[in-house]
């Protein structure tokens, strides 16, 4: 157990150091996690464009988000040895809804709305950048988004792994 919470710990600052690196820039560097509405006006104030969106949103995702994952399925399944779809799945559920909280408590809770490390000049009139109805998405994406993913994954990987 106490390896599980560890490797939920390391999940916790690959996320953050993704973030540090995106936003070292300029937080409008990370505006694709940002509603639509911040978005336009990023573009329309000449701070990104439109492709430079897209471009930064797709190596969030394999520079941030897929060694993110790989590192859970190697702990989890290569460190861990778990083995069977319950034990696999409980500890990689675990391990993802560490980071989760975290990332919905600290990161956008905490640093995205109440910090000015991720203010874009010029957007201030729309914060809070991740309203009330865009919070508790992330959270049920973090609460049954999560548990379904490594339900996926333990699922196949038992079977691989047996």
């Amino acid at each position: 157990m106490a390896l599980v919470i560890f490797e939920g710990i390391v999940c916790c600052f690959i996320v953050l150091l993704s973030c540090v690196y995106g936003i070292a820039n300029g937080a409008e560097n990370m505006v694709f996690f940002y509603d639509e509405k911040v978005q336009k006006r990023c573009i329309e104030n000449r701070l990104i464009t439109e492709k430079k969106i897209k471009r930064n949103k797709g190596l969030f995702m394999y520079l941030g988000v897929l060694p993110y994952f790989i590192f859970v399925i190697v702990a989890v399944f290569f460190i861990n040895k778990a083995r069977g779809f319950w034990q696999g799945f409980y500890q990689m559920s675990a391990v993802l809804l560490i980071e989760g909280v975290f990332d919905r408590i600290f990161i956008d809770w905490y640093w995205v709305n109440h910090t000015r490390a991720w203010l874009i000049p010029g957007t201030e009139d729309l914060r809070p950048y991740i309203d009330k109805q865009a919070f508790i998405k992330k959270w049920a994406g973090t609460v049954i988004g999560f548990p379904i993913i490594s339900a996926i994954i333990s699922a196949i990987l038992s079977f691989i792994l047996k």
